[in-house]
């Protein structure tokens, strides 16, 4: 709020602010005015005559000040000001801006809980916090602390039901099938291949007792005319989800339990179109229509813009986003900018803006109409509309679906002319999107977008408050060439501020999921920005001319724009340092949590209790270990750092997204692949692995693979179990690659990790004793037991069953069946 003085001595034009928390003041905190004006104390001096106030002129500035304030500190003090400012914040709101902060903290509790919970626990919490929330009335304290912990056994509640309503069957082994199923969604791959997301309706040869209702396949090739709603049938392979790469890194298998899919795969040869006797039911025609309309939408503008800036256009228009270009995928990672290709609150926001500017713009053609008319409502109303319409087109996915939640809540304020960018609308949208996907609460899209989204509302709030009562005088009158150099240098400095604020942020959250930071990334988003902004103009306008057939000239800038883009963020990454900063602690990423929600929700002094928690957060942020070795879950990778910034494999062509996870945590930049020896060539022998210095990669032969950790111990990875006890005599870690294998050492001091253990509980960490020699190797694995039910198909695989690969029978002639 702003508005004029009228006070003569402040001048007609003069510029007062107003904050809308003043009208929440404390009135034990107002000063009383005394009956009669002190004498003068030396250091003060009288105003000109007419005026009658003292104004007190301080001799030793600022220093002597604080310690004036200090010295007049004591506990009762504190004690009473600490009780104000809490009475205060209630008054203004914050016990409803904590809602959405104790759900999620209920949610993080079942998530982190060691074995399933069943419903009674969870229903016995809530009704019994909920009866003493209701006794505990009359004791304002208790009651606030008990409705805190009724919203933390809500948060579990709501995260039980969400998985009991999940329920995914998962596929529990590898196997080879015939699959039939209707067709949800087709994704192009950069490599050439489809993936085709497929509602199974059968299987045969064999024919699986407990198939996944939902798989994701790819293929080489597909039929013309295949689409979603039709009904394919191909011989395909099947793989169960996959876990973490590492201990507490991703899990796989928990994004693809709450998705719905049960199983992943390829088609052995070209899947075909089978005759589609039963009619699908009205919900699956209507996703299947919208699906179809997006990759026609897709196809047309890929036709229309070409190249990779065909595929960027098509992944900010409608969500198809598989065909971009890994070069130009890592590049916009490595600078930062990423986040412009997934549709989220950056991509509805300059939607809703273009939309309402584009309305109002209108409507100012009518002066009539609108001089008569809320016509900022109409604007909100078809923005929401807008928005709408562009979570439907892109895919509802999760990231673009709480971005839809948060903006409406915002434009529909609007709409009942309240504030539309505050932090109550922000709680409102996380209750939202809690209530809805309660695991989102332990994803990185929901930290990073809410961590940013309640930074920035935060320190508006704060900007405000500070400029809140002060006197701005008008600005002077400038040129049109200052006045345009003004708006670019506020502009520039609001997008840097914008980008600081946000990716302080999210910065221990991004480093947390994915071990890397965009060192240039405040240059790439100032320089990426206002190209973008220009971008999504033109997308919202070639999406209104589409159905005219008149969108080519948009789609044509649309494609310009996109190429300098592409090229900014390649010439940036080129110069970019490297971004894989290791591993963090979890108490750093909870402490800066805590400190994130204290200083953007508090609106008084209280916010400098943020500063011990943000502290804290940056102290313990390396108290943390880095594994000595990785091993993969299926027992077929080995990875340990070996110094110099280099990361030695036991195979020359190694999972190539695993070993870039591996990299980014040990923060090495170089792969070293093993050296190949037969036996015949004599240069390397399994007896000389004793000999071998430390820091010595991998050496491969006769079945065994040999490297030495920096510390010393030495590491074998055996293929056969019949050859671990070829290690047993100097390796302080065998890794087996059979699933028959067993502890063939017999040695406390020799840890032995089989290709059975993995598969039951997934990739593991070990961690070497550098004091002692004698001290045997620790072993964490990713998945702990009794499994959650996103791990419950582990047990059931040959591998985790300890069983050998399965081999087709031979034909009658003694070839093996293929």
């Amino acid at each position: 709020m702003a508005g004029r003085s009228r006070s003569s001595d402040q001048g007609e034009d003069a510029i007062v602010g107003v904050s809308e928390r003043s009208l929440f003041a404390n009135p034990a905190l107002a000063p009383s005015a005394p009956a009669a004006l002190p004498a003068l104390r030396p250091g003060e001096q009288s105003l000109p005559e007419g005026i009658n106030a003292p104004v007190t002129v301080p001799r030793t500035g600022a220093v002597a000040r604080l310690r004036r304030h200090l010295g007049r500190l004591s506990w009762p003090r504190v004690q009473a000001g600490v009780a104000s400012a809490a009475t205060l914040e209630l008054d203004r709101g914050i016990a409803f801006l904590l809602v959405p902060v104790f759900l999620a903290m209920g949610v993080i509790v079942y998530f982190s809980m060691a074995a399933e919970p069943g419903f009674v626990q969870p229903i016995a919490a809530v009704v019994l916090m909920a009866l003493c929330a209701v006794a505990s009335r009359s004791w304002p304290r208790t009651h606030l602390c008990l409705m805190a912990a009724l919203l933390c056994a809500l948060g579990v509640l709501a995260a039980k039901v969400e998985t009991w309503r999940a329920g995914t069957p998962m596929l529990g082994s590898e196997i080879a099938t015939q699959v039939t199923g209707r067709v949800v969604s087709l994704d192009y791959m950069e490599t050439g291949r489809i993936r085709l997301t497929i509602d199974v309706t059968s299987t045969v040869r064999p024919k699986l007792r407990y198939a996944p209702e939902r798989v994701r396949i790819s293929a080489a090739k597909i039929p013309a005319g295949v689409k979603a709603g039709s009904l394919v049938s191909g011989y395909a392979r099947l793989l169960p989800p996959t876990g973490p790469v590492r201990p507490d890194s991703y899990d796989f298998s928990f994004d693809s339990y709450f998705a719905g899919i049960g199983g992943s795969g390829f088609f052995m040869g070209t899947p075909r179109i089978v005759p589609d006797d039963d009619e699908a039911p009205l919900w699956s025609r209507l996703a299947s229509s919208v699906e179809n309309t997006r990759q026609d939408i897709a196809d047309h503008i890929r036709a229309s813009v070409g190249g990779a800036e065909g595929e960027i256009a098509a992944a900010l228009m409608v969500g198809v986003r598989a065909g971009i270009p890994d070069e130009i995928n890592e590049a916009m990672r490595r600078t930062g900018i990423y986040h412009i290709i997934s549709i989220s609150g950056l991509h509805m926001a300059l939607v809703a803006g273009t939309m309402m500017m584009l309305m109002r713009g209108v409507f100012a053609l009518f002066p009539d109409f609108s001089s008569r008319r809320p016509v900022k409502k109409y604007a909100a109303a078809a923005a929401l509309f807008s928005i709408a319409a562009y979570l439907i087109i892109s895919g509802v996915v999760v990231a673009a679906e709480r971005s839809f939640i948060m903006l409406a809540v915002m434009l529909i304020a609007v709409l009942f002319d309240r504030a539309a960018l505050t932090m109550r609308n922000l709680a409102i949208s996380a209750i939202a999107v809690i209530a809805v996907s309660p695991h989102e609460v332990v994803g990185p899209s929901f930290q990073m977008s809410f961590a940013a989204t309640a930074a920035l509302v935060g320190a508006y709030a704060g900007w405000a408050d500070h400029h809140a009562g002060k006197t701005r005088p008008p600005a002077p009158k400038r040129s049109l060439a200052g006045f345009l150099t003004r708006k670019l240098l506020l502009g520039a400095g609001g997008l840097a501020m914008t980008s600081i604020i946000a990716g302080s942020a999210t910065a221990l959250f991004a480093i947390w999921h994915f071990q890397r930071v965009s060192p240039l990334s405040l240059f790439a988003n100032l320089a990426v920005m206002p190209i973008v902004s220009v971008v999504m103009f033109l997308a919202v306008a070639s999406a209104l001319l589409m159905p005219f057939g008149l969108d080519w000239p948009a789609l044509y800038l649309m494609g310009k724009g996109l190429t300098a883009m592409i090229a900014v963020s390649a010439w940036i990454s080129e110069r970019s340092p490297i971004d894989g900063v290791g591993l963090i602690s979890r108490q750093s990423v909870l402490l800066v949590t805590v400190a994130l929600v204290i200083a953007t929700m508090a609106t008084t002094r209280l916010r400098l209790a943020a500063l011990p928690f943000a502290l804290a957060s940056l102290l313990t942020v390396s108290d943390t270990r880095t594994p000595d070795v990785l091993i993969s879950e299926d027992a077929r990778l080995v990875a340990l750092p070996i110094g110099g910034g280099e990361l030695a494999v036991n195979r020359a062509r190694p999972n190539e997204f695993t070993v870039d996870n591996w990299k980014r945590a040990l923060t090495s930049e170089a792969l070293v692949v093993p050296e190949m020896f037969d036996k015949a060539g004599g240069q390397f022998a399994i007896a000389d692995a004793v000999n071998l210095p430390t820091g010595a990669p991998f050496y491969c032969t006769e079945g065994v693979c040999i490297a030495r950790h920096p510390s010393g111990a030495i590491i074998a990875h055996v293929e056969d179990r019949k050859d671990t006890w070829k290690a047993c005599a100097f390796a302080d870690l065998i890794v087996v690659n059979d699933a028959t294998a067993y502890d063939a050492c017999h040695n406390p001091l020799v840890l032995v990790v089989t290709k059975r253990q993995l598969a039951r509980k997934g990739s593991a960490a070990v961690f070497f004793d550098p004091r002692s020699a004698t001290t045997p190797a620790k072993i964490e694995f990713a998945v702990d037991q009794p499994y959650r039910p996103w791990h419950e198909q582990r047990k059931f695989s040959r591998e985790a069953r300890g069983l050998p690969p399965y081999k087709k029978p031979d034909k009658p002639d003694g070839k093996q069946a293929q």
